[in-house]
């Protein structure tokens, strides 16, 4: 695509396209650790001050946490394998309002394991909804996913459809929900941060929902067949309040 500007409106899998196109993983040699020197674009991943994921703790109960909006729509999706994760892709339509704002949906993609630790507990995996407002601000909603023996239904219908190799896209006529990966209880905690891949562009607002959603074992064992590891390392809070709605 073209740079950072699209890839706060496309933000695919939180990462821009040319940052896909550059040689980067989760591990070795063009891991988290050197993203920063793999490009001199990509300086903030080591030098920037709001950077994610955080421990989620200490959170503090604020008055100014107003439940989050959510205006989801059922529509048909696509899938792509990015190299990195799987993206999913709603039709427009579906969106947010939170702290006031309108964010628009624009895609959801995939950890394993989560990158939202809790009191420096992860959980199995993770499904983070990216968000766009009118004047390109950013917020990520994310969820953290609990392997039980109950299946998630977005996912059964998702994992039907999994492409199997990077750059590989399956195009869903069915319709469905995103807001079935949504906990019933909305609360959230909320802090500012970053981009959690490459350029790690600050600026963004991240709510982390405090109730888990369970998947199945076997859900969670066809992504980790496909990505054993693509979790960024925990990053420094550097003094960051951390409000809870709940």
């Amino acid at each position: 695509m073209r740079g950072i500007a699209i890839a706060l409106l496309a933000v695919c899998a939180t990462v821009p396209a040319a940052a896909q196109q550059k040689d980067w993983s989760y591990e070795g040699k063009q891991g988290p650790l050197n993203w920063a020197h793999l490009d001199p674009s990509w300086r903030a991943c080591s030098e920037g001050k709001q950077q994610s994921p955080i421990d989620i703790k200490g959170a503090r109960l604020s008055s100014d946490a107003k439940p989050i909006e959510f205006h989801y729509i059922s529509s048909s999706m696509t899938l792509v394998n990015t190299g990195h994760t799987v993206e999913v892709q709603p039709k427009p339509g579906s969106y947010i309002i939170a702290d006031g704002t309108r964010y628009d949906l624009v895609e959801f993609h995939f950890h394993h394991p989560g990158e939202e630790p809790v009191n420096g507990k992860l959980s199995d995996m993770s499904v983070q909804f990216v968000h766009k407002s009118a004047d390109g601000k950013v917020a990520i909603i994310a969820v953290r996913l609990n392997e039980t023996t109950i299946a998630n239904v977005l996912l059964a219908g998702l994992w039907e459809h999994l492409p199997k190799t990077a750059g590989a896209t399956d195009k869903m006529t069915q319709f469905l929900n995103p807001g079935a990966l949504l906990p019933v209880d909305r609360g959230y905690w909320a802090y500012d941060g970053s981009l959690t891949a490459p350029p790690c562009t600050e600026g963004v607002r991240w709510f982390v929902m405090q109730q888990m959603v369970d998947i199945s074992r076997d859900q969670r064992r066809a992504f980790a067949a496909l990505y054993k590891v693509n979790s960024r390392l925990l990053q420094d809070r550097h003094g960051r309040k951390i409000v809870a709605s709940e």
